[in-house]
């Protein structure tokens, strides 16, 4: 696997940074930003990570990990009820958590199977 190729990975890194970047323009609260500019910046390092060390396991691992702590964090930093800040965790939370599904080499080889010809 080539290094910075894999598209699931860049899809996971626009996804972090955009969740970091998303208390400039949505109206939100101490507490829900620093999470929001936290869980956004992490999700991005992995993501990073991850493009640089396509073969390791651990980096598809902590995407997903990532993903649904992005998802889940408005109930649990009480957030919810900020309607644009909470769409935006779910909605990137679940993108970067597909997206560490889709990068696992498990699923990319069923994904791209190799065709292989039949000799009789």
């Amino acid at each position: 696997m080539k290094k910075w190729t894999r598209w699931q990975d860049w899809v996971a890194l626009a996804a972090g940074v955009y969740a970091l970047l998303s208390p400039i323009w949505t109206n939100t609260e101490t507490r829900a930003t620093w999470t929001m500019v936290v869980l956004g910046a992490a999700v991005a390092v992995v993501a990073l990570w991850s493009l640089a060390m396509p073969g390791d396991q651990i980096a598809d691992y902590a995407l997903i990990l990532m993903g649904v702590l992005l998802f889940i964090s408005p109930w649990v930093m009480d957030f919810a009820t900020r309607d644009n800040l909470a769409m935006t965790a779910w909605i990137t939370g679940a993108i970067t958590a597909v997206a560490g599904v889709l990068a696992m080499p498990q699923i990319e080889k069923r994904m791209h199977p190799h065709h292989r010809t039949i000799t009789h």
